[in-house]
């Protein structure tokens, strides 16, 4: 990956003045402001999960995960039976679709992969979601929906090396696959609710770039069952965390080569009745180099019904058009599940 970050492939909005330091970090006007951190530990200490030992019925295997989705709402998987090579392949591909041009890649859109910029949040078609214009994000993205990209080709070979790759990759990240989304325990006394939901879940993988300091993604929680992250080794993902002080924090997620971010998203925290956490996390690039990840999002089928002791019963259509809205007059999600709580004040 070059060092010098090729800002003639950003949005118009993203690009530097002609006179400014490339590599010292780009523009800084109009970057999202990110509440600084409390505290950030040198030792990340985010749980690790060894899949493959999980899956040998490892003792002990499962309390771990749910301490992990108690405490953290997110932890580190190895041995994960991803092929490395294959991670790295779509690293590498990843930057090649990112270093397109602009116009190239606007026009990449349709059912098999959509562009969309400013902002981390995509609708079900994969289009960028209207947001409030003063919230706008200093990174660009690439949905793919895993259900529909076998069946699209492309004539560009850098579009369709990307596809490609994309359906390899789906075929050996198995994780949740026939099994609860990434073997992640939940509380038996919705284990009927839970399995109704992921049994009608939709698949999508999100590639991100953002380019060098100050840019970055504000705070927010996913709105997913799960998340699965792999990033490249530029850093600069965090998690908020209570440390062993019992203060909040914001905790640098160290980038480890061959490991994968699980991350417990909010409708995972709904069917477990909140005895899992939604984690909070946020991105702020570090150095003067751009960050790449990859991001493999499981959601519940848009009419499946969430149901939990805690929240009034609703479909993730309801959810989702709640987080619109609110994404749409805000520019971020301010209540989320709590516009669901029982005996909630915003519950018509």
């Amino acid at each position: 990956m070059s060092n010098t970050p090729n800002y003639q492939s950003y949005p118009p909005p993203f690009r530097p003045p002609a006179n400014q330091n490339l590599v010292a970090g780009g523009a800084e006007t109009g970057a999202p402001t990110l509440d600084p951190p409390t505290t950030v530990e040198g030792e990340d200490g985010v749980p690790v999960i060894d899949f493959e030992r999980l899956t040998e019925h490892d003792d002990g295997g499962e309390e771990k995960i749910t301490a992990a989705c108690r405490e953290w709402g997110l932890f580190r998987l190895v041995n994960h039976g991803v092929p490395e090579m294959l991670l790295r392949q779509m690293l590498d591909r990843t930057e090649q679709m990112f270093s397109m041009s602009f116009e190239e890649k606007q026009a990449v859109s349709g059912d098999g992969m959509s562009y969309f910029w400013g902002t981390p949040a995509v609708a079900p078609s994969g289009a960028a979601l209207p947001t409030n214009g003063s919230s706008l994000h200093w990174m660009e993205g690439i949905n793919v929906p895993l259900s529909r990209v076998s069946l699209h080709h492309y004539e560009d070979e850098t579009l369709e090396s990307f596809r490609l790759l994309k359906t390899h990759h789906n075929s050996k990240l198995y994780l949740g696959r026939h099994r609860n989304p990434a073997s992640i325990p939940i509380p038996s006394c919705h284990l009927d609710h839970t399995t109704a939901a992921a049994e009608e879940e939709e698949e999508e993988m999100d590639d991100r770039r953002q380019p060098p300091p100050p840019w970055g993604i504000g705070a927010h929680t996913d709105s997913s069952l799960l998340s699965i992250l792999h990033q490249d080794l530029v850093g600069g993902l965090q998690a908020y965390h209570n440390n062993n002080q019992n203060q909040q924090c914001w905790v640098d997620v160290r980038p480890i080569p061959n490991t994968l971010i699980v991350i417990v998203g909010d409708m995972m925290q709904a069917i477990s009745d909140d005895k899992y956490v939604s984690a909070k996390h946020r991105v702020k690039v570090k150095g003067e180099r751009e960050r790449i990840s990859m991001g493999y999002f499981v959601f519940p089928e848009e009419e499946a019904v969430i149901e939990s002791s805690r929240y009034t019963p609703f479909t993730y259509a309801e959810f989702r058009a709640q987080v619109h809205r609110e994404l749409k007059t805000a520019g971020s999600k301010i209540l989320g599940l709590r516009a669901f709580k029982r005996e909630s004040p915003f519950l018509a």
